[in-house]
């Protein structure tokens, strides 16, 4: 009976661990979930510029109809692509901004990586700011925005403003609440199993590249956004995230009512974003 026993706990332990890693990698290569939609403002060239790898990013560059004010990159978020920040860029362009909006490697049709991760989006924002090759302001949605704060730490002389909308505070926390937020049983379950195998895969504790963590490198001005019904991250991950940054340097704009993507939709959004480049204008060339 003993020996039954413990042959059936080790099935069931066997059977934990196989399927705690297909989920871990399950979690990193899918889903892709593209948008649709297209720049339908200024002068818009469509391109690829070379990616870290080898292989290439799909890349729109939209000038404005008049002088442009500034460059803004937007970087999308996990299992997206570049088509998700039109929206947002439509707004910038009608302050008068030129927006360049790319998809991350393994989205949209940028070349395949397997094993995409905060560090491999901060690495296809840093393909665009050397192909852009001038100052920019930044905007990074979700998996876009912890990409975001990563390149902006090793490309501080480049980034005039940073905007992070949707983003978390630290990084295993935030993917439990991920997993979670998908099924909480699952999430219960198997979460802490995935990023202990994750951790083992990158040989570094993941929790190392946190934005909040990251946050005291960073030196220019910061606007945190996030929707105040964001059921992936909860809005106590931007608190967190903005008390990171030094005392005074990072803004908040809650969304009321948004979810994890919907802030750029409330009535507030457009103000926020204004008020905070009308008071940083020095910033952006103004």
């Amino acid at each position: 009976m003993m020996g039954f026993l413990a042959y059936g706990l080790l099935w069931l332990a066997g059977a934990y661990i196989l399927l705690s890693l297909i989920l871990a990698y399950i979690v990193q290569a899918y889903p892709r979930k593209p948008v649709i939609d297209q720049p339908d403002w200024g002068r818009v060239f469509d391109t690829r510029i070379p990616a870290v790898d080898g292989g290439s990013l799909e890349v729109w560059r939209i000038e404005p109809d008049g002088p442009s004010r500034g460059t803004v990159v937007l970087a999308h978020g996990w299992s997206r692509n570049r088509n998700r920040m039109v929206g947002r860029a439509r707004i910038f362009g009608k302050l008068g901004f030129t927006t360049i909006l790319h998809s991350a490697r393994d989205h949209g049709n940028s070349s395949p990586r397997r094993f995409m991760n905060a560090m491999k989006f901060s690495e296809d924002i840093e393909s665009v700011l050397n192909w852009v090759g001038s100052p920019v302001i930044l905007y990074g949605h979700s998996a876009g925005a912890a990409g975001a704060i990563l390149a902006t730490a090793r490309n501080a002389h480049r980034i005039q403003l940073l905007f992070l909308e949707g983003c978390y505070a630290y990084t295993k926390e935030a993917l439990l609440s991920l997993y979670r937020w998908f099924n909480r049983y699952i999430g219960a379950c198997f979460g802490p199993a995935i990023i202990f195998w994750m951790d083992l895969f990158y040989r570094s504790d993941i929790n190392l590249t946190s934005p909040a963590l990251i946050a005291p490198e960073i030196p220019m001005p910061v606007m945190v956004i996030h929707g105040e019904k964001d059921q992936r991250f909860p809005v106590s991950y931007a608190h967190t995230l903005r008390n990171s940054f030094k005392p005074g340097q990072a803004e908040i704009y809650v969304a009321p009512g948004a979810g994890h993507s919907g802030s750029s939709q409330t009535p507030g959004y457009v103000p926020a974003i204004k008020g905070f480049l009308e008071r940083h204008h020095a910033a952006v060339g103004r």
